[in-house]
């Protein structure tokens, strides 16, 4: 009796620890047709882009037969090799949406959920496999593209020193910026629960969104509409692939560096991905 007691209690306490929950996402992301296509986009973009315009780009903001100095070598280097970011982060948004969207569009996600009746441990799990495969593959990609860059303008006297936190760190900033825009998009694909839908949203939110404030902040001459745009994903995104040197020039109003885009961007993220979760656990699949 005692022991078939014990034995009829050990599957009720039987679940999906962490590990595992993060195992079979990344089984459904490497087998889901979209994930193969948005990342050889991302790579195909920041190589392909890095070395045509490595290869064909003069040395910006330095007058013909002036020598090259180290700090126009820097700048040189981070802006040609994080060229693509524009793109790639478009399709990283489209992958970010359909990776959440695609289980509810055919129906798995009932099946994710009855794996993990909790559903955040699932949803966390999905975020971390996007998360980290996302950002290997453009790091990896965007330093191919470094190299490719560096031999190529190095033909033109342009000699960056790649080490210097000044290069570096802008470089990394890209990848994570792009990872960070693919995570903001997963909450919103899970908060709607449409692909077409969270795309619309997501690019509006990347593309539109800023042309209009700062279209508005023209036509009426307010600044305090250009601080606000500067809060948008995008553009506070946006710095933390920015070079930055001691001759930056100042601009009017509120100004992010690095460190401060960063938090910005990973507070949209964390918001989002809050407001997606609380709707996900209180709503039927």
């Amino acid at each position: 009796m005692s022991h078939a007691t014990t034995t009829a209690a050990v599957p009720g306490r039987v679940g999906l620890g962490a590990g595992r929950l993060v195992r079979s996402e990344w089984i459904k992301f490497r087998s889901i047709r979209s994930t193969w296509w948005c990342y050889a986009i991302i790579v195909a973009l920041t190589v392909g882009l890095a070395a045509l315009i490595g290869l064909n780009a003069p040395v910006m903001g330095l007058p013909e037969g002036a020598e090259v100095t180290q700090e126009v070598a820097n700048r040189q280097i981070v802006l040609l090799s994080t060229s693509s970011v524009g793109f790639t982060v478009l399709v990283a948004a489209v992958l970010g949406v359909l990776i959440i969207t695609g289980e509810y569009g055919t129906g798995q996600i009932r099946s994710t959920f009855t794996a993990d009746p909790r559903r955040t441990g699932a949803v966390l799990a999905k975020a971390v496999v996007l998360a980290v495969a996302t950002f290997l593959v453009s790091a990896v990609a965007t330093w191919i593209g470094v190299v490719l860059v560096s031999v190529f303008q190095a033909d033109k006297g342009v000699h960056a020193d790649l080490a210097d936190p000044s290069v570096f760190m802008p470089i990394l900033g890209s990848s994570l910026f792009v990872t960070l825009i693919a995570l903001l998009a997963f909450g919103i694909g899970l908060l709607v629960r449409s692909s077409a839908g969270g795309i619309a949203i997501a690019l509006g939110v990347l593309l539109v969104l800023p042309i209009v404030l700062q279209l508005v902040a023209s036509l009426v001459d307010q600044q305090w509409l250009l601080d606000v745009s500067r809060f948008l994903p995008d553009q506070a995104g946006g710095q933390l692939y920015t070079y930055e040197s001691s001759g930056t020039a100042q601009t009017e109003g509120v100004v992010l560096d690095g460190w401060a885009g960063f938090g910005v961007l990973a507070a949209w993220v964390v918001a989002v991905g809050v407001i997606a979760l609380a709707m996900v656990k209180k709503r039927d699949v």
